[in-house]
């Protein structure tokens, strides 16, 4: 539906906008085409969402650059018109791709720290790592202590 619905906006847009909105636009929809026949890959749906988020910025640059200003027709109004509503959609349309592609099991690949802790930590603890073991009664073993300090 997102691919359908931006496929609709582009070309409308395209009745205003040719040549670089046309090649970025349709180019990251084949992606998408691509990511929706390939409904187990990841590398489909990250590259299709990388495409996504490049094209909002491509069509705020393209748009205020090209924009019909003097003397515009109605059929140029609505070209653009339709633009600017597929511009406004595409940061919704990378929230549900984005949803997508987690479901597929992709990860943001780097951590930033202020989002909080990462989702997976893992159990490994290397043997050179200066952290004490998580079971904090095991070097108590055999010494005669419990663990109640009786």
């Amino acid at each position: 539906m997102i691919i359908l619905a931006h496929w609709l906006l582009t070309t409308w847009g395209c009745l205003t906008f040719f040549g670089a909105y046309a090649w970025a636009n349709f180019t990251i929809l084949a992606v998408g085409v691509w990511a929706v026949a390939q409904r187990d890959s990841v590398d489909a749906i990250s590259m299709f969402l990388g495409g996504l988020a490049v094209t909002i910025f491509l069509d705020i640059v393209h748009i205020s650059i090209f924009y019909p200003r003097p003397d515009i027709t109605d059929t140029a109004r609505f070209g653009a018109g339709m633009a600017i509503l597929s511009l406004l959609l595409k940061p919704f349309s990378c929230c549900l791709v984005y949803h997508m592609y987690r479901e597929r099991g992709g990860t943001l690949p780097l951590h930033t720290g202020f989002l909080g802790p990462p989702q997976e930590q893992s159990a490994y603890q290397t043997i050179d790592s200066p952290e004490a073991p998580a079971d904090h009664y095991a070097g108590l073993e055999g010494k005669g202590h419990s663990p109640q300090g009786y």
